[in-house]
């Protein structure tokens, strides 16, 4: 059997791996022959001593934490989650860098969007810890999970002398390791203001590609009048995409219907409703519908759109071709038999034939006579009526793609205060600063086509906002977008602004006193709001918690002052305090199996026995088995893959030490090995 160790994907050997697929003669030896390689790629190598790019100090080394391995794990907590069992969403606590290195076998390729909404860098508002030899420790020592050693673990000041430079060396790593996850048409949002902005979009235009950029979003959120030379109300989302040319060559779109426009539908078929064919009630009704609006509605942008006719709301719109030198053909008016006035500018359409179908299909209204061009119907939306029927049924959806749509543009408007406002009536009082806006984050997640099945991801949690976002949205759209979150357990500094509140509440509730615990609470609190406010709701409200750890297995790391001991600690692979269920997430995370894959679980030969995947892993992690019970439980699990019938190859693992010695667990691997199961691991 083939021993299984604690580590995560090795990175660095799947980019080898790809790279001599692409140029195998680069290779000799399994090494890699620079000066070939040189040669295939021709004038793409620069060799240049001065080159454009952003450099800070400590760059190279960030760039080895991307690709070094994690020796830990996630630990799952089902007690601390909602609806365990059938959820697809993940919540889970530690530190990112390592949850996103665990993250890469299984969800590599595989998320549709990231947000993220990262420190911004303002002088003491981020820990990091300065020594990444051992990242796992450094983790423990920052949540109190161990003693410090001496190691420095603080937040990155002004007076450092590396201001920038450690805050770039903090996020590189990070965003090397998320570009990975992200799906071809996959694209990554990030929030950040004016500090870090330049540098921000320098290095993703390194990491993800500066053909990749799409925009930078202005989000305009309040002035402040306190402000000594200019009030800066806005922040920045940078937006980059995995790969840009995919959007291209598939000719991908993303529009959002128009904010305000179902509205005036809903108006329109109600009036409908109770006036069937009686346009001229119906219009009064729609002109009293936009009289009745307050100033910012987005409903009463649209208030043009006060003429009906049988087809729907409208409103008169020039004949004139956008931005001039348009054809000047002859259109004969109705009436008087003479040639209408061409517009200024020439004709909307580009030939006579389109003109008369466009008048045959009543969008054209000629004037009183042909001094005057006509003018053209553009409908909000045109509405096949059934009169007959007195409009019982519009035959559209609610989220009908009849809906007028638009391109989003680059800059929005949306108070601060509305966020803030919108947790503290959640939680019954303020317990996190500045937290962002769900209904910011739900719009760009509808608006890049996200559809049910598609993963959301924000490894800079916070107090939860995207997780809110996504089933928020899920409830709006009746879809199944699946979300994973990764939290620091960050300690709340008492002494911290604003804090006391949510010291506070977590204790009055018997919390740890960390943020992680407020983004877990609001998912949950989140969950109950919209089960109250949607009943008929039957999309995924739940989430599974899962805690970063050192890895179940234990490595070899000897005690020279006690190697007897040491010798004996190691007969046993599995470290102490550690369950079946915290191996089994472990295995799937280092066989690259999604965190909420199908568990079944059987009783063969008297042990329990899981089946993951529909059989692609098959799980026995009992503390013995004996000789006897060998042939039993190979033929039982033998007789249990038959019928799952796995599409691939199925991987068999068990746990080393409960072997009773190596004739029994040789005999188990031969019975499966005799019967296809050839892939047999031990821990």
């Amino acid at each position: 059997m083939e021993k299984m160790n604690g580590q995560s994907g090795d990175i660095v050997a799947d980019n080898i791996d790809q790279l001599k697929s692409l140029f195998p003669e680069a290779f000799t030896e399994d090494k890699v022959n620079f000066d070939v390689l040189k040669q295939l790629l021709g004038g793409a190598v620069d060799e240049r001593e001065e080159k454009y790019g952003l450099n800070w100090h400590g760059k190279k080394a960030a760039r080895q934490i991307a690709l070094s391995l994690s020796t830990g794990t996630l630990r799952p907590c089902p007690e601390e989650s909602v609806n365990w069992d059938t959820t697809q969403n993940l919540m889970l606590e530690g530190d990112n860098l390592e949850v996103l290195k665990l993250l890469q076998k299984p969800y590599t390729g595989k998320v549709k969007m990231i947000y993220i909404d990262p420190p911004y860098n303002k002088g003491k508002d981020f820990v990091y810890p300065d020594d990444f030899r051992d990242n796992i420790k450094n983790y423990q020592m920052l949540t109190g999970q161990v003693e410090g050693d001496g190691r420095k673990i603080t937040s990155n000041t002004e007076a450092s002398g590396r201001f920038h430079t450690d805050w770039l060396n903090m996020m590189y790593p990070r965003l090397k390791l998320a570009r990975n996850l992200l799906r071809e048409d996959g694209v990554i949002f990030i929030s950040i203001d004016d500090d870090e902005v330049t540098n921000l979009k320098a290095m993703c235009s390194e990491v993800f590609g500066e053909e990749n950029f799409i925009t930078s979003l202005i989000w305009e959120k309040g002035r402040k009048n306190d402000a000594k030379l200019i009030s800066v109300g806005h922040e920045y989302i940078l937006a980059f995409a995995k790969n840009k040319s995919f959007f291209a060559v598939n000719k991908i779109k993303w529009r959002e219907v128009k904010p305000g426009a179902k509205e005036i539908l809903d108006e329109y078929l109600r009036l409908r409703k109770s006036y069937g064919a009686n346009n001229a009630e119906v219009e009064i009704g729609i002109k009293k519908f936009y009289e009745s609006l307050p100033k910012n509605d987005p409903s009463k942008k649209h208030s043009r759109y006060n003429k009906v006719d049988d087809k729907g709301v409208w409103r008169d719109d020039n004949m004139s071709w956008p931005g001039g030198g348009g054809p000047t053909y002859d259109v004969i008016h109705p009436t008087t038999a003479e040639k209408c006035a061409v517009p200024e500018g020439g004709w909307r359409y580009g030939t006579l034939e389109k003109m008369e179908e466009m008048i045959k299909l009543g969008k054209v209204i000629f004037r009183d006579d042909h001094t005057e061009s006509p003018i053209r119907k553009t409908y909000l939306l045109e509405v096949d009526n059934d009169f007959d029927d007195e409009i019982e049924d519009s035959g559209l959806e609610e989220d009908s793609d009849d809906l007028p749509i638009q391109v989003a543009g680059s800059y929005f408007y949306r108070s601060a205060l509305q966020a803030s406002n919108e947790l503290n009536a959640l939680f019954g009082n303020k317990v996190f600063n500045n937290p962002k806006d769900h209904e910011v984050i739900a719009r760009w997640i509808s608006y890049i086509n996200t559809s049910t099945g598609d993963i959301v991801m924000d490894f800079f949690a916070g107090s939860g906002t995207t997780g809110h976002a996504v089933l928020h949205q899920n409830a709006i759209d009746q879809k199944s977008i699946k979300f994973i979150l990764v939290q620091l357990p960050e300690p709340i500094d008492p002494k911290a602004k604003g804090a006391k509140p949510a010291i506070s509440f977590l204790e009055k509730n018997q919390k740890p006193v960390n943020i992680a615990e407020i983004t877990k609470e609001r998912l949950r609190r989140t969950v109950k709001k919209i089960k109250d406010e949607n009943p008929l709701f039957a999309g995924d409200l739940g989430f599974r918690v899962f805690k970063l750890d050192s890895s179940n297995i234990r490595t070899w790391d000897p005690d020279r002052d006690n190697l007897e001991q040491t010798l004996l600690d190691n007969l046993e692979h599995i470290k102490p305090g550690r369950s079946e269920s915290d191996i089994l997430y472990e295995l799937l995370l280092k066989l690259g199996l999604d965190l909420c894959v199908p568990i079944e679980t059987r009783t063969v030969a008297g042990k329990n026995v899981q089946a993951i995947g529909a059989g692609v892993l098959l799980t026995c992690l009992t503390e013995s088995i004996t000789r006897d019970e060998v042939e039993s439980m190979a033929l039982g699990i033998i007789a249990w893959h038959k019928e799952l019938a796995p599409a691939g190859d199925t991987t068999c693992v068990f746990r080393d030490s409960a072997f009773a010695d190596d004739v029994a667990k040789s005999n188990l691997s031969a019975i499966l090995f005799q019967h296809g199961i050839e892939n047999v691991r031990s821990l």
